[in-house]
């Protein structure tokens, strides 16, 4: 069952770029159908992943962790209780084409 993870970060200002040239620079993982990255206000976005499954998404988790470790510098506390990302996942469940 295709799967979806949703993750959402504030970026420091000054590093917008930066946080841009990361992404654009980061591949799909194995099992990733596609990526992308929303800028939902000024300097915050989500990025957003369809997976072929949820094990797909799970087997890449280290490998997207990895990734965060090199933007963390870049974002700033959404709050205390979600610290500087705000993530979600899970199964489709209703697609409109």
């Amino acid at each position: 069952m295709p799967h979806m993870n949703i993750v959402k970060f504030h970026v420091k200002p000054e590093l917008e770029n930066d946080f841009f040239d990361a992404f654009q620079n980061e591949s799909l993982h194995v099992g990733q159908v596609s990526g992308h990255l929303v800028q939902i206000a000024e300097n915050k976005f989500c990025s957003i992943g369809l997976w072929e499954s949820k094990d797909a998404m799970d087997e890449a988790m280290p490998k997207m962790i990895g990734f965060l470790d090199t933007i963390r510098h870049m974002l700033i506390t959404i709050n205390e209780e979600v610290g500087i990302t705000d993530p979600a996942s899970g199964p489709i469940v209703l697609e409109h084409k």
